[in-house]
């Protein structure tokens, strides 16, 4: 018979996790297109954050006002962030640019400059102190199942992550904006030669990956009932570990790492004080990069 705590605490990853594939497959959708990672997404997580207490605060509309205001404000988020930080870079379109090691190390830095600057001004604007979110809006009422607790933030993550992926496997693979986000992610001068507007499709990817980070963003503020200016490094971070393992450019890949990274940190608990957690990311990280140069999922398109 299962162990109740262990049990509970796959329950408690499973959630986790969730939030980091939401995030993760943000990373994997730019890389996927453009071929570099994007250093901003955290800060993407939570502009989410902060846009969905702003409208508490203000309007104190219903749930579902606040996730679509939020999914706007994410939308908006990534088409700033692919005009400031990616688009200047786009300017040379032949294939020695597209492959040049040199611009994939500037647009990075270009993400992380961005990403500095973002959370200094959200901090300078909104302070540095953790926001409390309205009793009424957090997501910590207990639902019993037999032995097992869990939360209504466990299961309102559960339901946007699932509406979320569906959505987004419904994109990809029914409309036309996803066939030309795939077609430019196969090959963007193949692309462009068959007449597909990859400037748009790639304004359209960042859109798409930065509603995801926000609504993220939102969903753990109102779980954990707080949210801060730097709350999107950490989550990040673990994203990001989570594309690397799942292979840079898989989606499937990026989710399912994701879920095991959520559930190794929260089993990994029961045998290491919760400080230690953010090792668990790191050694998968370290393990990824020296036996899996591919990633988990990955086949073989580049290197980590």
């Amino acid at each position: 018979m299962l162990d109740v705590y262990f049990l509970q605490q796959v329950v408690n990853g499973l959630s986790i996790g969730l939030v980091y594939a939401l995030m993760a497959i943000g990373f994997t959708l730019i890389f996927g297109v453009l071929n570099v990672v994007n250093f901003a997404h955290g800060e993407v997580y939570t502009i989410g954050a902060f846009a969905g207490l702003m409208t508490i605060t203000a309007f104190a509309p219903p749930l579902i006002v606040v996730i679509l205001v939020v999914l706007a404000v994410g939308a908006f988020a990534g088409f700033g962030l692919e005009r400031i930080a990616f688009m200047p870079f786009r300017r040379f379109r032949d294939e020695a640019s597209l492959k040049s090691r040199a611009m994939r190390e500037a647009t990075l830095l270009s993400s992380l400059a961005v990403s500095i600057v973002t959370r200094e001004i959200m901090e300078k604007v909104f302070g540095g102190a953790m926001q409390p979110v309205p009793f009424e809006y957090m997501l910590q009422d207990v639902i019993e199942l037999g032995p097992v607790t869990i939360t209504t933030g466990n299961v309102a993550i559960l339901i946007a992550s699932a509406l979320m992926l569906t959505g987004l496997q419904i994109l990809l693979y029914r409309t036309d904006v996803g066939l030309s986000i795939r077609a430019v992610s196969n090959n963007s001068l193949g692309a462009q030669y068959v007449g597909i507007n990859t400037d748009r499709t790639i304004i359209a990817t960042f859109m798409v990956g930065s509603m995801l980070g926000a609504v993220a963003g939102i969903m753990v503020g109102l779980y954990e009932g707080i949210i801060f200016p730097h709350m999107g490094f950490a989550p990040g971070v673990k994203a990001f570990v989570a594309m690397v393992m799942g292979g840079l450019s898989s989606i499937p890949g990026a989710v399912v790492c994701a879920l095991i990274l959520g559930t190794s940190e929260s089993i990994a608990t029961e045998f290491l004080s919760a400080g230690w957690k953010d090792l668990i990311a790191y050694g998968f990280l370290v393990l990824t990069l020296i036996f899996f140069p591919q990633g988990l999922f990955g086949h073989g398109r580049d290197r980590v």
